[in-house]
């Protein structure tokens, strides 16, 4: 057989498919399996979303459009994140994406050159390493502690930074973590990054609908930052929309017209139906969007509160987003073997934190995207799971 490109053998994956299929395949067997491992909420999208999509393939949206978004809805998003973040923004700096993914894929095949240095959050989303070492960038990882509450170590970047860095990728509220960035230590990384203007960032805001106590900042708000940033947000995880696929980026108009033509050689142009879904989301109705972000933040103090109770783990109650990210490392076990016998003897799907790079070991991923009596079920299993360790 012919051989494959060597650049497959540097291209990762998403564990959390991988368990969902190991969890779904128990499932079939006659278990009872309780589903912390995926990152999607549970709730259906929207009905005036559903609608807008419906109407928008009986009105004829269903042809080629511009590879970088239609018109009006970069306009659209231009205005909804000009108000939202407090930045300025054209339709020219919007380029529209089927899913969050392809924003990063496609900034990096633009900015990265082999040899380039990357800095990323580690535990971080794991498409970030997947994609820097795919095309020949240099991952360098910026560790994330819970003893620093998950936030990034200023210090580890000022020492990791050089003439040699070419991207910077943050994310907050975080995935796995559920960790935020406060807004002192965004102006600090701001202030840093003035001294490498060589510099870019890839700010992934994709969870900034899913703050519990306080809003989201942006680090374009800062000077200097914007003209160099690329903001990553969607509709997935605000409006229950994973399976629409359909993200944006907000990025400098130059950098957007290189974007929008990978987009042209990939997949042509976003689906012209799924677009006008993604208008009614923006200007429509947004007392949904509030009702999920209360809920999630009910589950989050319940399942938080319940891990605390289980001797051996230790929990903090995160900012944002849907997840939570505890410390097993009192337990010692390996955080793999630990999430496969949960899965296996416990009945609980949940991810081992190493799934987000090697500096996750001896933690867990728990998504609370699942009603409060599933968690329930969860805890209790986890609780009589511990003592057989």
């Amino acid at each position: 057989m012919p051989a494959y490109a060597k650049a497959m053998a540097r291209l990762g994956t998403e564990t959390a498919f991988e368990v969902l299929a190991r969890a779904r395949a128990l499932e079939a067997q006659g278990r009872d399996i309780v589903h912390l491992e995926i990152g999607e909420p549970d709730f259906d999208t929207p009905k005036n979303i559903v609608e807008a999509g419906k109407k928008a393939l009986d009105d004829g949206f269903t042809h080629y459009g511009p590879s970088a978004g239609m018109p009006e809805f970069r306009s659209i998003i231009a205005n909804y994140i000009a108000e939202d973040r407090g930045i300025s923004v054209e339709p020219e700096n919007v380029v529209v994406t089927p899913g969050g993914k392809p924003v990063m894929f496609y900034g990096m095949l633009a900015l990265l050159d082999p040899g380039d240095e990357v800095l990323y959050p580690n535990p971080g989303f794991p498409i970030y390493e997947s994609v820097i070492d795919w095309v020949g960038a240099k991952a360098v990882p910026l560790v994330l502690r819970q003893e620093n509450e998950f936030r990034l170590d200023l210090d580890e970047i000022k020492d990791k930074l050089n003439s040699k860095t070419k991207l910077l990728i943050i994310n907050s509220p975080q995935n796995p973590t559920g960790g935020i960035l406060p807004e002192a230590d965004l102006k600090a990384l701001a202030t840093m990054l003035l001294d490498y203007p060589d510099c870019w960032i890839l700010s992934d805001e994709i969870y900034s609908q899913l703050l519990y106590d306080e809003a989201h900042v942006s680090i374009t708000k800062f000077p200097g930052i914007q003209e160099r940033t690329i903001i990553l947000d969607g509709f997935s995880k605000t409006y229950a929309m994973t399976g629409w696929r359909l993200g944006y980026g907000i990025m400098p108009e130059e950098l957007a017209t290189h974007v929008a033509r990978l987009e042209t050689n990939c997949n042509s142009c976003p689906p012209a139906m799924i677009q006008v879904a993604g208008m009614e989301a923006l200007t429509g109705p947004q007392d949904e969007v509030d009702r999920m972000r209360a809920e999630f933040k009910k589950r989050r103090d319940h399942l938080v509160t319940g891990l605390n109770k289980i001797e051996g783990v230790e929990c903090l109650l995160p900012g944002g987003a849907f997840y939570v990210f505890p410390s097993i490392k009192k337990l010692g076990k390996p955080s793999a073997e630990f999430a496969t016998r949960l899965l296996d003897e416990g009945g609980v799907a949940a991810l081992s934190g190493t799934a987000f790079g090697r500096h996750g070991e001896g933690h867990l991923r728990f998504s609370y995207a699942n009603s409060i009596d599933n968690i329930n079920k969860a805890l209790e299993r986890l609780a009589a799971f511990v003592p057989t360790l």
